[in-house]
């Protein structure tokens, strides 16, 4: 099976040379894509077709059908000339800015500069996710008691006395059990059965299917549940079994994907999806959480929720606000930031940076309801941009005293998007727990928790 490999927004033409893809092949891969609810009501969101090509779009990941792959990595500026290098690279900053919006601990020190260069995005998942599995079962598989009842010829646990009169009353030689058994049947075992079994009918890398049928053979006994009938809200985790969670919600990436992963047909294609705004706003949401820890301040991604207008005579709220990251100082809401997963124009005589009118009205907007005096349109760095400082410009809006910045950070070095973060905020604060709240709630800061990963 050839994978091909593209930018987002580019293009592959069809035909059968270096560079080009199967007309047939990309047909199936756009159907495949269609299925996916990032596809739009046009259904042409992931993939265009064209008379002579096909054109990537601001979605990326893999999209596979038996016959082929394509993958669609990020326009990430990185060092690296060669493409093929380059192409590694991305693909190493992609799963960095993955395991951060997903908060897993990934280590991938293991892997060869061969392996980045020779397998796509899923393939480099997969193998994650079974090592990761492979290592977890080998301290012990998650098990839980489970009320069972069963006809036994001697007493294990309490008798039912009223099955036991009734359905053995001529045959006191069988009794009717109550009994706790402990079983690796649960539903968190379930999901991981599901997910290997998943992911063995998609990877196409030898040693991964090899992982995984050995996997296979570990989850046996497990209940064969299809994706869409298993019971997510059974699975409680417990400090018996917390370590699991980084494995349930690769699962969940997989079977159900938080950016959006699809299938379409019985094994006939499937695809890996992620929307590069929504995992960038994700991405530089958290590491700003970083940047200010300790500090007076709270990071609140998708906070806010006030309305623009209020319905007369009713009093209710109509178009609600959703900005992407709010800073907060106690109660006073003292910095927004909005990001765009858009290339800034880089023309000095633009005084406007190709910032649209629409997300100006849009902070405006939040300025006014959220009673800030900072603004900020955050926008990932390319090499037009080299040399340039993190806030490009500054303008006040006119009649008031809040200022909206234009502003751009890199994505290809996590110390180079620190260093440009601590100067985007320049704070001298007294130093405290920070605290992540919102609609995607977590305690960013655990005393004992290590965020980093070897990427």
């Amino acid at each position: 099976m050839r994978t091909h490999t593209i930018r987002e927004w580019e293009s592959l033409s069809y035909g059968e040379g270096e560079g080009q893809i199967p007309e047939l092949l990309a047909a199936r891969l756009a159907e495949v894509a269609r299925s996916s609810p990032l596809a739009g009501s046009g259904g042409q969101g992931v993939l265009e077709e064209h008379r002579k090509h096909i054109r990537a779009r601001g979605v990326v990941g893999v999209i596979a059908a038996p016959q082929g792959a394509l993958e669609i990595l990020p326009k990430i500026d990185v060092a690296e000339a060669d493409l093929t290098a380059r192409n590694a690279a991305i693909r190493k900053r992609l799963i960095h800015m993955l395991a951060v919006a997903l908060d897993l601990r990934i280590d991938l020190g293991r892997m060869t500069e061969l392996d980045w260069q020779r397998d796509t995005l899923l393939e480099i998942l997969i193998r994650v996710f079974a090592d990761k599995l492979t290592e977890a079962v080998r301290r012990g598989m998650p098990r839980q008691y489970r009320r069972d009842e069963d006809d036994l010829p001697a007493l294990r646990g309490t008798l039912d006395v009223t099955r036991q009169f009734t359905r053995h009353a001529v045959n006191p030689s069988r009794l009717a059990c109550r009994f706790d058994e402990l079983s690796g049947d649960i539903a968190l075992n379930r999901i991981l059965k599901a997910t290997i079994g998943h992911l063995s009918r998609v990877s196409r890398s030898a040693s991964n299917v090899q992982k995984l049928r050995e996997l296979g053979f570990v989850y046996a006994d497990v209940s064969d549940v299809p994706p869409a009938a298993l019971r997510w809200n059974e699975v409680i985790l417990d400090r018996t079994n917390r370590s699991w969670a980084e494995l349930l919600a690769m699962a969940r990436l997989f079977l159900f994907g938080r950016y959006q992963t699809t299938s379409s047909g019985a094994g006939q294609g499937t695809a890996l999806l992620f929307e590069m705004n929504a995992l960038f706003e994700e991405y530089v949401g958290r590491m700003i959480a970083r940047c200010l820890r300790g500090t007076e301040f709270s990071v609140h991604l998708q906070g806010g929720r006030l309305f623009c207008l209020t319905s007369e005579p009713d009093g209710r709220g109509l178009f609600q606000t959703k900005p992407d990251i709010l800073i907060r100082r106690g109660g006073e809401v003292v910095h927004i930031i909005d990001t765009k997963w858009k290339r800034i124009a880089a023309r000095v005589d633009d005084r406007k940076h190709g910032v649209s009118q629409s997300d100006v009205y849009q902070m405006m907007a939040y300025g006014h309801l959220y009673r800030t005096g900072r603004l900020t349109l955050l926008y990932p760095r390319h090499q037009g941009l080299d040399g340039s400082p993190v806030v490009l410009a500054r303008n006040r809006i006119t009649g008031r005293d809040t200022v909206l910045e234009t502003a751009c950070v890199g994505i290809g070095n996590v110390a180079e998007l620190m260093a440009e973060l601590d100067e985007l905020f320049r704070l001298d604060a007294p130093r405290r727990d920070l605290v992540m709240v919102g609609d995607r709630s977590r305690h960013l800061v655990d005393e004992g928790k290590d965020e980093s990963i070897g990427v």
